[in-house]
């Protein structure tokens, strides 16, 4: 059986969102990752308070609360990445070093510009969610377009072998797995 991880990048609406996307004029400003395609375990760099853009750090993204709840219409899509057992074991123990060490961590300021500008500065422990994710997926053993430091939303839509299985409204996403896991 293949093994997948999940990619989601997603126009979120925040005001920050609306300035990210008038400067990229690309359709989506934030990504996150996630272990199952229910999306129930999604994880990013992002604002700790849905209210407040700092401060923010490596949180759990739940869809319908937060910054994920705060807005009806979320455009998002939904990548599924197949990887070996192995690069999954390597996610996983990602995911877990920032699960344990979350105090560590804390959102790249910086990171917004210099990604903005393709400035490949590298700062420990701070991480915009785009590097995040991309840092991840570069530590499991999976080929990004671009180093992990420069990569935006829009380059996580073209790693290669990654595999669209989702374009739409992120709560409708949500709610037709939670309907058709009731029916």
């Amino acid at each position: 059986m293949q093994d997948y991880i999940y990619v989601l990048v997603s126009q979120t609406g925040t005001n920050i969102a609306k300035i990210i996307r008038f400067f990229t004029r690309k359709p989506y400003n934030h990504a996150s990752i996630s272990a199952d395609s229910n999306l129930h375990e999604m994880y990013s760099f992002c604002r700790n308070s849905p209210s407040m853009p700092l401060p923010a750090t490596f949180n759990q993204e739940i869809v319908g609360r937060g910054t994920l709840g705060k807005f009806s219409d979320i455009p998002c899509e939904l990548y599924a990445i197949p990887v070996t057992r192995h690069q999954r074991l390597i996610f996983e123990h990602e995911l877990e070093h920032f699960k344990l060490h979350r105090d560590m961590y804390s959102y790249n300021l910086l990171g917004m510009g210099t990604v903005l500008f393709q400035i490949g500065l590298h700062r420990r422990y701070k991480y915009v969610c785009s590097q995040f994710v991309a840092h991840i997926i570069e530590q499991s053993g999976i080929v990004l377009p671009k180093p992990a430091v420069l990569c935006t939303p829009e380059d996580l839509r073209h790693i290669p072998g990654a595999l669209l299985i989702y374009r739409g409204e992120l709560n409708d996403y949500a709610n037709r797995l939670f309907f058709h896991q009731l029916a």
